[in-house]
């Protein structure tokens, strides 16, 4: 199967706009993947999002990259992360080539709320970084973020960037900064963990995949520097955005798509 040239354009306009929102709180995948399912209604659904992992794992290196220029890493802490996060990110892709995921949507739709609205009315979250958590229990909680968002990346995946950002803000007590800084470099190993599935079970279309990964590097670029630029008080509006959108798209899915 072929794509025209005015539909790959469309997904490279969505790929851009994909990249600049992750790079800034996560949930790029509520703008590419909707497009592409809509764009390409010929190819299946599998090859779709596994196409769609090349330009998610593009983007998020280049605006990984501009963070670790500009912004203070916990290398001990983010190494282990990453390493769990790729084996349950693979582990989620695995599941989902055998299984449906529709049942976790209510449950999502309940939690998004919760954390839209504790979001809203708690002005000072994530506002400042606090180092008030023992690095052994720091370490702890962060192999449990790692495992819970890994897998749903790699089975669900919609918003866990956002929720990346959420966990290391509510549980580690980072700021929005920091907290998006160390979010793109595990989202990085979850994308690398989905796509090295992916490639292995050969559902990748890389005449789409490759021109989608250029605009998604453009945009997360784009997107690193504007939030390392404006700071905590812009991200944690543009994270308000984001979740309400992630929300609404769960909502659709769960009361009018059914």
């Amino acid at each position: 199967m072929t794509v025209e040239w005015i539909d790959l354009l469309l997904l490279c306009l969505a790929a851009f706009l994909a990249g600049f929102v992750d790079a800034i709180v996560g949930g790029g995948g509520l703008i590419q993947l909707p497009a592409a399912l809509v764009i390409l209604p010929s190819f299946p659904v599998a090859s779709v999002i596994g196409t769609l992992k090349i330009p998610a794992f593009s983007g998020t290196f280049i605006a990984a990259w501009q963070y670790l220029k500009k912004v203070s890493i916990n290398w001990k802490l983010i190494s282990v992360i990453c390493t769990l996060a790729f084996l349950a990110s693979y582990t989620g892709s695995y599941l989902l080539t055998h299984v449906s995921n529709a049942f976790m949507k209510p449950v999502l739709l309940v939690v998004l709320t919760a954390v839209a609205i504790y979001t809203y009315t708690k002005k000072d979250f994530g506002q400042k970084e606090k180092q008030d958590i023992p690095p052994a229990k720091q370490m702890q909680l962060g192999i449990f973020i790692s495992l819970i968002i890994g897998f749903y990346d790699g089975f669900i995946g919609p918003g866990a960037g956002s929720f990346l950002m959420l966990a290391f803000i509510a549980f580690l007590h980072f700021d929005f900064l920091h907290a998006s800084a160390h979010a793109k470099l595990v989202n990085l190993a979850t994308n690398l963990g989905s796509v090295t599935l992916f490639i292995i079970k050969g559902k990748i279309i890389w005449a789409i995949a490759l021109p989608m990964a250029v605009a998604n590097m453009a945009g997360g670029f784009v997107g690193a520097r504007l939030a390392i630029a404006k700071g905590n008080k812009f991200i944690r509006v543009f994270f308000l955005v984001v979740i309400v959108g992630i929300l609404l798209r769960f909502c659709y899915d769960v009361f009018v798509k059914r």
